[in-house]
């Protein structure tokens, strides 16, 4: 449009407008500086020109299990020779290669989009999807979509009498069941002793660690057995997650208890941690997760309101564990830090804190020091954390409150790691349908990325698996296997040269899940 022009002998001054090589809303202002009712504006919109050319937008490359829809529709545009999108046009889609059906949204949208959902036969392999607009430059666009064997639950592990199955930890082919007020459950799934595997887990032995006053009883949540550098691998530490003292933030219960499995078939326990010395408001907290370094034969544990504690556990381990404590830090202050999970990587100790953020610790001597982080997820409450391939995945769970609105429990934040400062963000992974993300766990090999989901519904709780070759900062989606009920946690474990997965799902009957995930490897 002119820069200006001048009104004629009846006042009126007009202007042209050109279009340019967008589509859209357009704003033009006329002015005269000073004069009342200036400036005054004009709306005009600018369509897209004629169709040109179909180019492919999202939704290939993926990986499914047999009678599966992919989770990402496949997304064609008709653009113009701009590239404008071109609403209206018609789009065929055919499956020209390989198993597999089709459904699709047959005339594109506003945007010029057309989408089609894939859902994949029972024969495995590469099929391929053909989007077709005819006498248009770029047609067909081909997808390409691999039909795995898919995911195969091998084994169902029914805990009667039990209130849940928290979690799990495996191995040497021994997966130890954390299952709440039945203790810890020993089970040989491929380690010799009994001739188990993870079709036919065999069991070995039981134990209900003591309660230590917490009320409740014994409430195991997490274990870790532990190998040392040197000498026999005698220990599992067994976490118990007490009930909450005044809410988030404020206080929990719950000690480390320390079973001597020397003969698994009757463990006995025989130390334990209990924290205190806080102050007001609570004077105590409670343990969650935790982490061993076993190289130094240190400890970590997430306390809740207590922060992160870091403990001697060299040599033998016998009664109260006070006097081994080596550090303790709150990264988020009293009142703001209530810690779930700790990793160690690189010499640096990540922790997420549920209402500070998501923090990098260093531990020099006897003392914690914060690197880097918090304050850097004020939108959703931080759940468990997996640090791999120089990046960090941290979960969140519930509904937070905050300046930001209020947002679910439904997001993987993802991290880029330096060593020295604070975790920066990259990106996340937001899942429908859920309200919390619970485990997160990177597979040995660093090539795939799994977490758990519950508190959703029956078409988003589960475990979901993204490749994270090529680019660990931005994963892609690989499949997911639905628990309709929900998984709390999640576990990799390598047995007889495959991959499975051991998961505890959330009741109605508790139960621990075991898969069978060797055909997804990305």
């Amino acid at each position: 449009v002119a820069a200006s022009g001048v009104s004629g002998v009846n006042g009126m001054a007009t202007a042209t407008y050109t279009a340019g090589q967008t589509s859209g809303a357009k704003s033009i202002t006329a002015r005269i500086e000073g004069a009342l009712g200036s400036p005054v504006m004009f709306t005009v919109t600018a369509l897209a020109g004629s169709a040109k050319r179909l180019v492919k937008a999202s939704g290939d490359l993926q990986v499914g299990g047999p009678n599966s829809t992919l989770a990402m529709p496949l997304k064609v545009q008709v653009v113009d020779s701009f590239g404008n999108g071109v609403s209206g046009f018609t789009v065929g889609w055919s499956v020209s290669s390989g198993s597999g059906a089709v459904t699709s949204s047959s005339v594109t949208d506003a945007l010029g989009i057309a989408s089609a959902s894939f859902t994949t036969g029972v024969t495995t392999g590469p099929s391929i999807v053909a989007a077709t607009a005819l006498a248009l430059a770029g047609s067909p666009v081909t997808f390409t979509l691999t039909t795995t064997s898919g995911i195969v639950l091998v084994k169902e592990l029914f805990f009667t009498n039990a209130t849940y199955v928290h979690d799990q930890f495996v191995r040497g082919g021994i997966v130890f069941v954390c299952a709440w007020d039945r203790g810890l459950q020993m089970y040989d799934v491929g380690g010799g002793s009994k001739g188990g595997s993870p079709s036919n887990p065999v069991f070995i032995g039981a134990i209900v660690t003591l309660a230590n006053g917490v009320s409740g009883g014994a409430q195991v949540h997490n274990a870790w057995w532990y190998w040392p550098p040197s000498g026999p691998k005698k220990y599992v530490f067994v976490g118990q997650e007490g009930p909450p003292t005044g809410g988030i933030g404020v206080g929990s219960s719950g000690d480390i208890h320390v079973v001597d499995v020397t003969d698994m078939t009757a463990p006995v326990e025989v130390a334990y941690y209990h924290m205190n010395g806080l102050g007001a408001p609570r004077d105590s907290a409670g343990v969650h997760n935790f982490w061993v370094d076993e190289t130094k034969e240190i400890l970590y544990a997430a306390y809740y309101n207590g922060g992160v504690v870091a403990i001697n556990i060299a040599g033998t381990l016998t009664g109260s564990l006070a006097t081994r404590e080596i550090a303790r830090i709150r990264p988020g202050g009293v009142g703001n830090t209530y810690i779930w999970g700790v990793q160690l990587y690189n010499g640096s100790l990540y922790a997420t804190d549920m209402i500070s953020g998501f923090w990098q610790l260093k531990l020099t001597g006897n003392t914690f020091s914060v690197a880097g982080g918090g304050t850097n997820v004020p939108e959703r409450y931080g759940s468990d954390q997996w640090v791999a391939n120089g990046y960090a995945y941290s979960g969140t769970w519930g509904t937070r409150s905050s300046a930001t609105g209020n947002h679910a429990g439904n997001a993987v934040k993802i991290w880029q790691l330096n060593g020295t400062g604070a975790p920066t963000p990259v990106d996340s992974i937001i899942t429908s349908g859920i309200g919390t993300v619970s485990d997160v766990e990177v597979s040995a090999d660093g090539r795939m990325l799994m977490f758990s989901a519950e508190s959703g519904g029956a078409g988003g709780n589960g475990i979901y698996f993204y490749s994270l070759v090529g680019n660990p900062g931005h994963p892609a989606f690989i499949t997911r296997f639905s628990v309709s009920s929900g998984v709390h946690t999640a576990t990799f474990a390598e047995i007889g040269g495959r991959r499975y997965v051991f998961a505890a799902k959330d009741p109605g009957s508790p139960s621990e899940l075991i898969l069978d995930v060797t055909p997804i490897n990305p």
